[in-house]
């Protein structure tokens, strides 16, 4: 593994989101002196937090899979993710409601699923589902070691027996075909591939590897951190300050100093120069490349996921029949996707994740009143409406998403909304990501694994990316494992066997952590 030469003793983090605050607590750990810029004046990123009229709202992921890979980072500093995060497993993890008034909780528990699913669609479909259980499951521990937790140098490291593992396993067939060899049910193969999209891909096009997503969901567990999702980068970083780092809250990055192939210094807009030994770098990558003053070359121009339309809504009221995550499906589902990563206009019969986070934690909102968190993919501005038009379409379109849910069941949802806030590509724009979109670069074959951008530039010695337009991509979970392969760069640390780790010996709860999938 390439990494930084000279010294390293002293390094600057640029950003305190999950990336950022992973590769910190990785570099405290390995004794090295470290110093965090952040803009705002909290920690999080993409998951912060901001107060709506008394209701606390999160402002990104609604979801944390995986808690093994930031217990991890906890541990590198001799601290355990159990004592900074109360983390809630959610039973169910979902819940799925379709066009034709069908519903389904989606279980982690192999037992409760399959009964759930032989409830709703019959035994052969009870008993494949049992079959993609193994399959995903297998799929997920050919991947992760050797594809996923890894830098990649050449593309010549694929050359490995996982990789002849993952083609027995049909890893690189399309998403869409291998979930129906185990389920016939259209409704049922929706809810093991809808997961494409945090790929950027649709499931028909979408390499069957991306699967290992749906592991995370629909295997691993899912859960809810205490306070909300920020409650994890909130407690990263106090474990970080306790470990020793330097926070710069408020702080913007103005530009780097170079000396030859190495920066010397970070210069921040109040014209502190803070000189280092070696920089990480986890804004989205326009800006990452604007501040190194040079982009890496690419045959063809990076391709961007879709974006997302968030109304964050509190209310006075909320309805029964929804979970603390609910994915209402629309009826149409190919022509969803091909609005959203081919024609660039909105959905026209959607398909939306509500989130109602106050149903395992009432101190998010006032006394009686309950938060909900709807999602709505859409296109993103490389293809999509532009930054004028969401201007003009975005009243229009949030009036369209309440008069939707009205019509399946949310009914009196305009009429309850207190306090509220509207999100579009127009605002991730203005955050700084590319194509207005949150979750980066898509994740086709030409950018994925040692052909996504790389966290080195050539010609930039000390220079180190992490974040979800980087290796290994988007995601929590991919995330808080970029910032560790990004502080691995630094210290020339490989990594430690899987399974001897202190986050592999300790689950989120201080009880062992099972070691299937990733071992065999």
């Amino acid at each position: 593994m390439k990494s930084v030469p000279g010294p390293t003793d002293h390094v600057v983090v640029v950003g305190a989101g999950l990336a950022g605050l992973s590769a910190t607590l990785h570099l405290l750990g390995a004794q090295r002196r470290v110093t965090v810029i952040e803009r705002e004046a909290s920690p999080g990123g993409r998951a912060g937090r901001f107060d709506m009229g008394g209701f606390r709202v999160d402002s990104g992921p609604t979801v944390m899979t995986m808690p093994e890979i930031a217990d991890e980072a906890f541990a590198a500093v001799g601290d355990r993710l159990a004592d900074r995060v109360e983390l809630l497993e959610l039973h169910p993890a979902y819940r799925a409601q379709f066009a034709d008034g069908g519903q389904l909780d989606v279980h982690t528990s192999a037992d409760a699923m399959e009964d759930e699913i032989r409830r709703f669609a019959g035994d052969r479909e009870a008993a494949g589902y049992r079959r993609l259980r193994a399959w995903l499951t297998d799929l997920y521990a050919a991947q992760m070691r050797r594809f996923i937790d890894t830098n990649f140098d050449s593309p010549l490291q694929l050359v490995h027996p996982d990789l002849a593992r993952l083609a027995r396993l049909r890893a690189f067939g399309r998403l869409d075909p291998q979930i129906g060899r185990f389920l016939s049910d259209e409704r049922l193969r929706r809810v093991f591939s809808f997961q494409a999209l945090y790929a950027g891909v649709a499931p028909e096009r979408a390499l069957a590897a991306y699967a290992v997503i749906a592991y995370m969901d629909t295997v691993a567990g899912v859960y809810f951190p205490r306070g909300g999702m920020h409650a994890l980068p909130r407690g990263m970083a106090e474990s970080a300050e306790r470990a020793g780092a330097d926070f710069r809250w408020s702080t913007e990055v103005e530009r780097l100093e170079h000396s030859g192939s190495r920066i010397t210094a970070v210069v921040t807009a109040q014209g502190e120069r803070i000189p280092c030994d070696a920089v990480v770098l986890t804004p989205d990558l326009p800006v990452v490349y604007r501040l190194l003053e040079r982009a890496p070359r690419r045959a063809v121009k990076l391709q961007h996921s879709p974006s997302a339309v968030i109304l964050h809504a509190g209310t006075d009221r909320t309805w029964p029949q929804l979970a603390h995550h609910t994915i209402s499906f629309g009826a149409a589902w190919r022509t969803t996707f091909r609005e959203l990563t081919v024609d660039g206009r909105v959905m026209s019969d959607p398909s939306l994740l509500i989130t109602r986070p106050t149903t395992h934690d009432s101190s998010l909102a006032p006394e009686g009143k309950h938060l909900h968190y709807i999602l709505a993919p859409c296109p993103n501005t490389d293809i999509g409406p532009g930054l004028r038009e969401w201007q003009d379409l975005s009243p229009r379109y949030r009036d369209s998403l309440v008069t939707e849910l009205e019509r399946r069941g949310l009914d009196g949802l305009g009429a309850s909304i207190e306090e509220e806030c509207l999100v579009t590509p127009a605002d991730w724009t203005a955050q700084g990501h590319a194509a207005g979109t949150p979750f980066s670069a898509a994740h086709t074959f030409a950018q994925t694994g040692p052909f996504r951008p790389r966290n080195l530039l050539r010609g930039i010695d000390n220079a180190v990316i992490a974040g979800c337009g980087t290796t290994p991509g988007v995601g929590v979970p991919t995330v808080l494992i970029s910032g560790k392969l990004a502080a691995y760069r630094v210290t020339g640390r490989a990594g430690a066997p899987r399974g001897t780790s202190a986050a592999r010996r300790s689950g989120p709860s201080g009880r062992t952590a099972s070691t299937k999938g990733v071992n065999s």
